[in-house]
């Protein structure tokens, strides 16, 4: 009878060490490939969007719209969408719909039903649907797809006629939406309902009719769709003279007004108030950038100076 040799002890531990390498990196790479999943990888089931398109037409749509396009809400579906949606895991959306929906009546919605609903999100977006059902516990491992970079972000009309100097746009418009991004430094949007203002007020009624984080939506949105006024032909400081829409500074001052506006909203949306202090840092830096160029600087020879737009 012929007897193997006993494998050396060295051999054997070498062995065993490699199985265990071997072992450990099947399971980062399993742990990889969850992690890396996205929306489109078949990750709910039609019967799962068909409750949550219950749901949704009881909570949701007046607000979404019948194909979640959209109404007094955002849109559900579509680059809109994926403009604050991209990238970021079906955690998120679960959270926000779970911790925030509908408007009136947050937290009613319970964890299962916004799963569901997110499922009917994905059906109308067009993401195929599989064998099983969304679950609680894979979704912070499941991702949108990224959005797509926006197509212009300084170009404008030039057929659009210009009514006020820059000095009345930013004041009308650019100071007031940035001042309610800065006042969640000091105010919670989160708190109660402001009462009726005794005698009437107009301008403290609107804040009684759109206001907390929705205001906050607001803000954030109008700086990035008006922030492009800024480059219109024909426009003029206030001093009179043409703002220089046609310096790279001014062009790139103008479109970081624009990126920080859509991260405010984006950091908005998760109504966390610490989210959009933090933006509101790099808001302040944005317009101290420019200011300290075109409105308060003194730059003895360039053109760019503080005279430029007094």
């Amino acid at each position: 009878m012929f007897v193997f040799p006993m494998m050396p002890t060295l051999f054997r531990r070498a062995a065993v060490a490699a199985c265990f390498v071997l072992l450990v990196s099947m399971a980062s790479l399993a742990e990889l490939t969850a992690q890396s999943r996205t929306v489109a990888d078949r990750v709910y089931s039609d019967a799962q969007a068909a409750r949550g398109q219950a749901v949704y037409k009881g909570q949701c749509l007046a607000c979404h719209g019948e194909t979640l396009q959209g109404v007094v809400g955002p849109p559900l579906t579509g680059s809109g969408f994926l403009a604050v949606w991209g990238s970021r895991s079906l955690a998120d959306l679960v959270d926000k719909i779970q911790k925030t929906m509908p408007p009136q009546a947050p937290g009613s919605v319970s964890q299962q039903q916004a799963i569901d609903v997110a499922a009917y999100a994905l059906s109308a977006g067009k993401f195929p649907a599989g064998q099983t059902e969304l679950q609680a516990a894979t979704l912070p491992q499941i991702a949108f797809p990224a959005a797509p970079p926006p197509s212009n972000t300084t170009g404008v009309a030039s057929s659009f006629a210009v009514a006020g100097n820059l000095a009345q746009l930013m004041r009308g418009v650019t100071f007031p939406n940035a001042n309610i991004l800065f006042n969640v430094q000091v105010k919670d949007p989160g708190q109660e309902k402001p009462a009726m203002p005794m005698p009437f007020d107009y301008v403290a009624w609107g804040g009684t009719v759109y206001y907390g984080w929705q205001a906050v939506d607001q803000a954030a949105l109008a700086l990035v769709e008006t922030a492009p006024l800024f480059l219109l032909p024909g426009r003029r400081c206030e001093n009179g003279k043409p703002v220089p829409i046609d310096r790279a500074d001014w062009k790139q001052y103008t479109a970081a007004l624009m990126d920080v506006g859509r991260e405010a909203y984006r950091a908005a949306q998760t109504r966390n108030a610490d989210a959009v202090v933090k933006i509101a840092d790099r808001l302040n830096e944005s317009c101290a950038n420019c200011h300290k160029v075109y409105r308060d600087g003194k730059q003895e020879g360039n053109s760019a100076g503080a005279s430029r737009c007094q």
